[in-house]
């Protein structure tokens, strides 16, 4: 993205830092002392980490690959960002003696969203348009996780859970509405 093109978007340095906050805020979230857990907390929490390990992957090309330096701030910050939100989730099964993932297709009965297609990973990497194509990948998959948060909210016990889920949702619905900002005219 040419740096005119950030300047007529007017302020995307602003939301950076406003990213920057948000992000900072989801990781703020204290361990689930003896708080009740149900079985969609765990569901959740176990689609959470593997919907961020996607995340991070896709972050790391993007703090690799990209150009502009806000891009690769925005990268830097969704991957560790979700890393220290993979380790909190990690801990969180742990402490419940749950599995740190879910048995095969078990989560399509809790909102069966897809996870982020290989296929399109694995073109991010050999993308000519690598920014466009990051923008978009990012867009979608931090959409994802907007309704996956989203729909916990109504869901579940544990009120750590439910109230990081809020953030979750907060958070990555100010990224998409950043990222696409950030997407060339």
């Amino acid at each position: 993205m040419r740096e005119s093109s950030i300047r007529e978007r007017g302020g995307v340095a602003h939301w950076l830092v406003v990213l920057g906050l948000l992000l900072v805020a989801a990781c703020g979230v204290a361990e689930p002392a003896s708080d009740p857990v149900d079985a969609d907390d765990v569901m959740f929490v176990q689609m959470m980490v593997q919907h961020h390990r996607q995340g991070i992957e896709i972050a790391r090309l993007g703090s690799a690959r990209a150009r502009t330096p806000e891009l690769k701030t925005l990268a830097a910050a969704v991957e560790t960002t979700q890393q220290d939100e993979v380790e909190m989730m990690l801990r969180w099964l742990h402490a419940w003696g749950q599995p740190l993932t879910a048995a095969s297709g078990s989560h399509d009965d809790h909102g069966g969203l897809p996870e982020t297609d290989r296929e399109r990973i694995e073109a991010l990497r050999k993308s000519k348009r690598f920014e466009r194509d990051f923008l978009h990948l990012m867009i979608a998959h931090q959409g994802v996780a907007a309704r996956m948060a989203g729909e916990h909210l109504t869901a579940g016990v544990n009120p750590e859970v439910r109230r990081w889920a809020g953030q979750v949702e907060t958070s990555r619905t100010e990224q998409v509405r950043l990222m696409r900002a950030m997407l060339p005219a």
